[in-house]
């Protein structure tokens, strides 16, 4: 079985890493797993699963390239004798379904996000991810949106959450930490939906021993983190928030606090820290809409709250705070009994050999 993910590039995100994880079950069942992309810092980590990677410049949304990313894909999926092409992203699926078409190769897609459709144009564009075979959802939230979005059949839609590696993600190490200190982790990218002034204003409302760390990437939104250590200043609240830069070592910095947040104002997809901070152990605040509404066990592995709403949060803290029922073990054996990355990848190789029937 040779299967062809293509994705624009492989840097830090869901996508490139459960290309990875797909990669890594490919190589394991003695397949060779085979990537189109532009590189990128995650290059490495792929070839580990002796992986055929073929470089293009496939992301681009230039409509004249189109054209042109179609033939390399045709002669790619002619020249490896591709059996199956998996598109993970929309710009790279659109020649990615014409190479298929062309070749007459089964197209399956991962509808990773939900994405915005602010205009007829945008719809369209958007569409392409509704054109698999199988079309396979990350969430029973995110397969709900594709068949009112899109409209598809439901009987070619398959749910298979993103899946958190155990191994990695395991509370078995301990670090040592102030213990004066409550630390409050919110792990995502420095973006405004993913709620980091609602917890800027939450940290606010709660006693002094509370901090909290933000850590992610700002990816060029310079702006927004502008606006942020505005908001910190403003509330008098720079000795008690960090902002960290992004660090691979999430688990880590997950042991190290007591309590993770992910407060986004718009729905997730899935909400992979969510349940990755499940799997270590932590009590987790989540906002109630989206895919951790399907990961969190409110009021046993962590809280649902709704979501802007500073006040609600930070009353939430208070509550975990005072919880004596809370069970690391449960939280961790519920992650690993429905979202495992094992599950993911055998899930995923399933959807490949119905592809093949």
């Amino acid at each position: 079985m040779r299967v062809l993910q293509v994705l624009p590039e492989l840097n830090a995100g869901g996508v490139e890493r459960t290309t990875l994880e797909i990669a890594e079950a490919l190589d394991q069942q003695g397949f060779i797993p085979h990537v189109c992309s532009a590189g990128g810092r995650m290059l490495d980590d792929l070839m580990k699963f002796n992986t055929r990677h073929h470089s293009v410049s496939i992301g681009s949304k230039n409509p004249l390239k189109l054209r042109a990313n179609t033939k390399k894909l045709i002669n790619i999926i002619k020249t490896e004798e591709i059996d199956i092409v998996h598109a993970r992203s929309r710009a790279p699926a659109w020649p990615a379904h014409a190479a298929a078409q062309a070749t007459g190769r089964p197209f399956v897609t991962t509808y990773h996000g939900i994405y915005n459709a602010r205009s007829s144009a945008k719809r369209r564009y958007n569409a392409i991810m509704a054109k698999g075979d199988l079309i396979i959802a990350n969430s029973q939230y995110t397969r709900d949106h594709i068949v009112k979005e899109h409209g598809v059949d439901p009987s070619i839609t398959r749910v298979i959450p993103r899946g958190v590696d155990m191994a990695q993600f395991d509370p078995g190490v301990c670090y040592n930490r102030k213990v004066d200190q409550k630390v409050l982790l919110l792990p995502a990218r420095l973006t405004r939906w993913k709620g980091q002034l609602i917890a800027v204003d939450a940290l606010a409302k709660l006693p002094e021993k509370w901090t909290l760390k933000l850590m992610g990437d700002a990816q060029g939104r310079d702006s927004y983190l502008s606006e942020l250590h505005g908001r910190i200043s403003s509330l008098d609240l720079g000795h008690r928030v960090k902002i960290l830069d992004h660090s691979p070592n999430v688990p880590q910095a997950m042991n190290e606090a007591d309590i993770i947040l992910a407060p986004s104002i718009e729905p997730e997809a899935f909400g992979r820290t969510v349940a990755e901070a499940q799997a270590m152990g932590k009590p987790v605040i989540a906002s109630a809409h989206g895919g951790p509404m399907e990961t969190v066990l409110d009021g046993v592995t962590g809280r649902l709250v709704p979501p802007s709403d500073p006040k609600a949060l930070s009353e939430a803290v208070l509550d975990i705070a005072s919880w004596t029922h809370f069970d690391p073990q449960k939280s961790r054996a519920h992650i690993a009994s429905h979202f495992s990355k094992k599950q993911l990848q055998e899930k995923t190789l399933a959807v490949y050999q119905e592809l093949l029937m």
